[in-house]
């Protein structure tokens, strides 16, 4: 055991929180490792009215990710840690022909830096003799639960985290311990009278403040197998992989999403269609992709096409109109004959 560690559960808490934010965390805190019971309700609840949209992960077992020692008995604490991704991540800007966006979070593999960060505030921890485990993105756990009872921010309407200058661009991960420290408090702020995030949703997913209709949620919908809903179609845009419009319109997330000039963010969607499954498991592999296949961002694309493409990528998208997966040739048909319209017509039948 390292003796270097205090016995204390208040001194440990400062040396954690010193060492997470030395590490590279924009913001740490401690919570205990009860029950979010609360949570547990929510999650049931609109598992059970179908907000969930088909969506798995921590509404598959609500009952697991809501007490974080069902998985890991041990627990009694949870060093949270949370890490923005903007300004690295850049912006998309505006639409450029021929390009697909990408949402901010995933341009890069923004849990990376949050687990490396982690790693270290687990190893001391270890070093001093006790359990601890990084927990992040990670379906044994509600990370953005743990992040407002460590005090990192606020549920917001939206449904994200929101914290004071770094506002919904954060990501979560917790390092789950047997060690006795002191919580750090929650904080005492809300979104007040601010709804600017609902009316910013295109298909209007935010239902109510704070609440979700994942059958309606263009990032749900990018991520899930099968067709796009043709009524949803022309709001994917641009999109390929998730959606960012409810964190753009987000007050406090203004100063950090204004700080970068940088342009990233964007996918040649022809590129996109011509690459083979290596090729895009190997650019895009940070990706939720189900069953690890790409078809799903190839669907994506074509959408993306039928909504922006131009004469220039018929081609391209009439190489799928016959594909032996019958999601890809309904999409691709729906998008060729979108772009010939938009073509002038010309005479032009698909292939």
């Amino acid at each position: 055991m390292d003796g270097s560690f205090p016995n204390s559960p208040g001194e440990r808490q400062r040396v954690l929180v010193d060492l997470g934010l030395a590490a590279g965390l924009d913001r740490v805190g401690v919570a205990s490792a009860e029950p979010f019971e609360d949570v547990r309700r929510v999650l049931a609840e609109r598992k059970a009215a179908g907000l969930h949209g088909g969506l798995t992960f921590t509404f598959n077992n609500p009952e697991r990710s809501s007490d974080v020692r069902t998985s890991l008995p041990w627990a009694r604490s949870l060093v949270v840690g949370g890490s923005a991704y903007l300004p690295v991540a850049g912006s998309p800007g505006d639409a450029v022909p021929g390009t697909g966006r990408i949402a901010r979070f995933a341009v890069d593999d923004s849990y990376r830096p949050l687990r490396a960060a982690l790693g270290r505030l687990a190893d001391t921890l270890s070093a001093a003799g006790h359990r601890a485990e990084i927990v992040s993105d990670d379906n044994r756990l509600v990370d953005r639960a743990a992040a407002v009872r460590a005090g990192l921010g606020w549920w917001g309407k939206n449904t994200m985290v929101l914290a004071p200058g770094e506002g919904p661009w954060m990501l979560f991960g917790s390092v789950v311990t047997d060690a006795d420290i002191e919580p750090t408090r929650p904080m005492r702020r809300d979104c007040g009278t601010c709804e600017a995030c609902l009316p910013a949703c295109p298909t209007g997913a935010l239902v109510a403040p704070g609440v979700l209709d994942a059958r309606l949620c263009l990032a749900a919908i990018a991520q899930r197998e099968g067709s796009v809903p043709e009524t949803l179609r022309q709001a994917m845009g641009d999109r390929v992989y998730g959606c960012d419009d409810c964190l753009d319109a987000c007050p406090p997330g203004h100063r950090l999403a204004g700080s970068t000039e940088q342009r990233r963010g964007r996918v040649g969607l022809v590129a996109l269609l011509e690459a083979s499954d290596a090729e895009l498991l190997h650019e895009f592999g940070r990706f939720y992709l189900p069953r690890r296949r790409p078809d799903v961002l190839r669907r994506n694309a074509l959408v993306a096409l039928g909504n922006t493409g131009d004469s220039s990528s018929l081609d391209a998208v009439g190489r799928y109109v016959d594909h032996p997966d019958p999601v890809l040739a309904e999409h691709a048909r729906w998008a060729y004959t979108r772009i010939e319209a938009r073509a002038g017509g010309g005479g032009r039948r698909l292939p």
